[in-house]
C-alpha cells in the first residue's frame, strides 16, 4: 500500500466526460447513490449530447455528468470543477475552460491517440497531455482501456464487451482517491447483470482494478474525504426531478383515492416519467403511449371526464400542439395535469438543453381567453411537493393546471427525505352522484363559492349531460352563440383562476430580510443559484433576500407587497426574459433582469457579480 495521508474537505465537484459509449452518466449516477448513502449533500447536472449517434470521439458527441458533494447544505452542482474525468481528448477539450486553475485532470491516455485527437479537432502534431498546456492543473494520465483490457485476460469476452467495463475502472479509481467503499455498486452490478454472470464478473473485476491501480500506484500522495452534512434527520435517498414527479403522481393519485390515466407521447427530456409510472400498474396508474401528441392529451382528457385523474407529459414542441386540446379542457372545466419539462428552443430547438423558456407559452399560447393555474417547480426533490400541490388545486377547482420543470431539474439529483404516506394530506374530491332536492334537471356549469362545477361522472342515472368545444350557456352547458353569455363566460372562467388565490399559500421570504435594497425573485431552476448567491452576500453584511415562485399562476397574493418592500427586484431566468414581463405587467415596478440562453444553468459566481453592481 502506498504511504498516503486523509485530507478533510468540505466540498468537491468532479465532471465526467467522455464520448456517448463511454458509460459517463452511469459513472456518475453511481458515484451519486455511494455520496448520498454516505449523508453528504449533493447536486448534480447530467450533460447530454443531442446527437442520438454523435460520431464517436468528437465535441458533439461528448457526454458529460457533474457533481457536487459536501458536508455542509449546497443548492447547485457548482461553478467550476475541482476534478475532471476526461475519457478522450474531445472530453478535456469540450469541459477544460470549466475546470478551477490547479484542478485535477485524470485523463486516459488511450483517448488521446493520433485519431482521437483529430477527431477533437487538435492541431496536427499537438497533444494536450504533453505539450505543457495544462502546466496550470494537476494532471495524471492512465491508460484505462490497457489495463481494462490486462483485467479480464483470462475472461471470454470479446475486445468489444471488454471495453465497455472502462467505466467502472474510474469509478474504483474515485471511489479509492475519495475514501469510499463500493457495496452499493457492487449490489447494483449484481442486480443489473445476475442473470449474465460473465458479465457481471467482469464489471466487479474491473472496478477493483481501478481501486487497486489507485492503491499502488505513486501519483497521489493523498485521498480525500468529506465528512457527512448536517441536514434534517431521516430516510433520504438520491432522486430525480423525472422520478421524484412520478412519485408524486402517485402519491397524490392515492390521496386522492383516484385512479389516474397518464395518455403521453415520448419527448426528451419527459420520457422517463412514463417510464417510471408505467411500472406502478399495482397504484391504479394506466399508461398509454398515443401515437403522438394530439391524441395523448385528448386520451387524457377523455379519462379525466370518465371520473379519473387525467395527466399528460411532453416539452416545448409538444405543448404547442397539445394547445388546441388545452382550450377543450380549459372549456370542459375539468381537472387535467399538463406537465411541460421544457427544453431549448424554439422549434426542435437544443432537445438535451436546458432553458425556461415556455412559461408566455403557458401564460398564453392557445388561442381565445384561455386561463389556466401554473405551478413550477423549482429542484428536483420540489418535484414531488409541487405536482402534489397541482394535482390537488387541478380536482378541487375543476380546471386543467399547467406543471412546469425542465431538463435541469429532470435530469440532476439531490437527497430527497421522503415522507410518509400518513404525513401527506388527504386530496378531497367531490362527484355529483344525484339530483338534489328540487332540482329537476343536472346544470353542468351550476356553480359553488369558488365558481368551481360539479363533476359528474357519464352514466350516472339523472345526470345526462353533454360538453364540447362550443361556448356553454352559463349555467345550463347549452351551445350559446350570445354575445353577452361569451363575455360573461370569459369573465367567469378568469375570475375561477384567479380566486385559486384564496386557497394557496403566501408567499415567503427564501433568505434574507424582509425589508432591503435587493430581491432577487426567482421560478424554476434558477432556486441554486439564486439561493446560494443570496447566502453568500448576506454572509458579507449585504441587505439581499431571495424570494421563489411556485405558484406562477395565479400569484400569491401577498407578492405585490413583498415586492413593493425592496429598492431593487432582479429577476433572474434562463430565457430572453419572460417572468420579468408579467411582474411588470400586473405590478407595475421596474424590476431588472439577469438573461442567461445557452442551454447551461446560471452560475452562483455571475449572480454575486449582477446583484453587486444592483448594490
Amino acid at each position: 500500500m502506498s504511504n498516503t495521508s486523509i485530507q478533510q474537505l468540505d466540498d468537491v465537484v468532479i465532471k465526467f466526460a467522455g464520448d456517448s459509449g463511454d458509460g459517463m452518466q452511469l459513472t456518475g449516477s453511481q458515484f451519486s447513490n455511494n455520496t448520498a448513502l454516505i449523508g453528504n449533500d449533493l447536486s448534480t447536472f447530467p450533460d447530454f449530447p443531442a446527437e442520438i449517434r454523435a460520431p464517436q470521439g468528437t465535441l458533439a458527441g461528448v457526454s458529460g455528468f457533474q457533481l457536487h458533494f459536501s458536508s455542509n447544505r449546497i443548492f447547485t452542482p457548482g461553478d467550476a470543477c475541482d476534478v475532471l474525468v476526461a475519457m478522450n481528448a474531445a472530453a478535456l477539450k469540450a469541459n477544460l475552460k470549466g475546470l478551477k486553475k490547479g484542478g485535477i485532470v485524470i485523463a486516459n491516455t488511450d483517448g488521446f491517440d493520433a485519431k482521437n485527437l483529430r477527431l477533437a479537432n487538435y492541431p496536427e502534431g499537438i497533444n494536450p497531455l504533453e505539450d505543457g498546456s495544462l502546466a496550470n492543473y494537476q494532471l495524471h494520465t492512465m491508460d484505462v482501456t490497457k489495463m481494462t483490457r490486462e483485467a479480464l485476460k483470462d475472461t471470454t469476452l470479446g475486445m468489444k464487451e471488454k471495453d465497455r467495463a472502462k467505466n467502472m475502472f474510474v469509478l474504483g479509481f474515485l471511489y479509492w482517491l475519495y475514501d469510499r467503499n463500493m457495496d452499493n455498486t457492487e449490489a447494483f452490478l449484481k442486480e443489473k447483470f445476475g442473470k449474465k454472470p460473465e458479465i457481471l464478473d467482469s464489471n466487479l473485476k474491473v472496478l477493483h482494478a481501478g481501486y487497486n491501480f489507485a492503491d499502488t500506484v505513486e501519483a497521489f500522495t493523498t485521498r480525500y474525504r468529506v465528512e457527512k452534512a448536517r441536514m434534517e434527520p431521516g430516510t433520504y435517498r438520491s432522486i430525480t426531478g423525472n422520478t421524484a414527479l412520478a412519485y408524486g403522481l402517485v402519491a397524490a393519485s392515492q390521496k386522492a383515492n383516484l385512479p389516474m390515466f397518464l395518455g403521453t407521447y415520448p419527448i426528451t427530456p419527459a420520457s422517463d416519467i412514463l417510464h417510471e409510472l408505467s411500472r406502478f400498474k399495482n397504484f391504479g396508474i394506466r399508461t398509454f403511449q398515443a401515437e403522438d401528441e394530439i391524441a395523448g392529451i385528448t386520451s387524457a382528457i377523455g379519462a379525466s371526464y370518465g371520473g379519473h385523474m387525467g395527466v399528460t407529459t411532453t416539452s416545448g414542441p409538444g405543448m404547442a400542439l397539445k394547445g388546441e386540446a388545452m382550450g377543450l379542457a380549459v372549456m370542459l372545466e375539468i381537472p387535467l395535469l399538463i406537465i411541460d419539462i421544457q427544453r431549448g428552443g424554439p422549434s426542435t430547438g437544443l432537445p438535451t438543453k436546458t432553458e425556461q423558456s415556455d412559461l408566455l407559452q403557458a401564460y398564453y399560447g392557445r388561442n381565445g381567453e384561455c386561463p389556466m393555474p401554473i405551478i413550477s417547480a423549482s429542484t428536483p426533490a420540489d418535484c414531488f411537493d409541487a405536482i402534489f400541490e397541482a394535482f390537488k388545486i387541478s380536482v378541487q377547482h375543476m380546471t386543467p393546471v399547467i406543471f412546469l420543470s425542465d431538463g435541469y431539474i429532470a435530469n440532476g439529483a439531490e437527497p430527497w427525505r421522503f415522507p410518509k404516506s400518513a404525513d401527506l394530506p388527504a386530496i378531497e374530491v367531490k362527484f355529483k352522484k344525484q339530483l338534489e332536492e328540487g332540482e329537476e334537471n343536472f346544470l353542468p356549469y351550476h356553480r359553488d363559492e369558488n365558481l368551481v362545477r360539479p363533476w359528474a361522472v357519464p352514466g350516472t342515472p339523472g345526470l345526462e349531460h353533454r360538453i364540447g368545444g362550443l361556448e356553454k350557456q352559463n349555467i345550463t352547458g347549452n351551445v350559446s352563440y350570445d354575445p353577452e353569455n361569451h363575455q360573461l363566460m370569459v369573465k367567469i372562467r378568469q375570475e375561477k383562476v384567479d380566486k385559486i388565490a384564496d386557497h394557496i399559500p403566501a408567499q415567503k421570504i427564501e433568505v434574507g430580510p424582509e425589508k432591503g435594497k435587493v430581491l432577487v425573485l426567482g421560478w424554476g431552476s434558477t432556486f441554486g443559484a439564486i439561493k446560494s448567491a443570496v447566502l453568500d452576500l448576506l454572509a458579507e453584511g449585504h441587505q439581499v433576500a431571495h424570494a421563489h415562485i411556485r405558484h406562477m399562476r395565479p400569484f400569491p397574493k401577498n407578492l405585490g407587497e413583498i415586492l413593493h418592500s425592496y429598492d431593487k427586484v432582479l429577476i433572474p431566468e434562463i430565457n430572453n426574459g419572460q417572468l420579468i414581463k408579467i411582474i411588470r405587467d400586473q405590478y407595475l415596478i421596474d424590476a431588472q433582469g439577469y438573461h442567461k440562453i445557452m442551454g447551461v444553468p446560471i452560475t452562483k459566481g455571475e449572480l454575486i457579480t449582477r446583484i453587486k453592481e444592483m448594490l
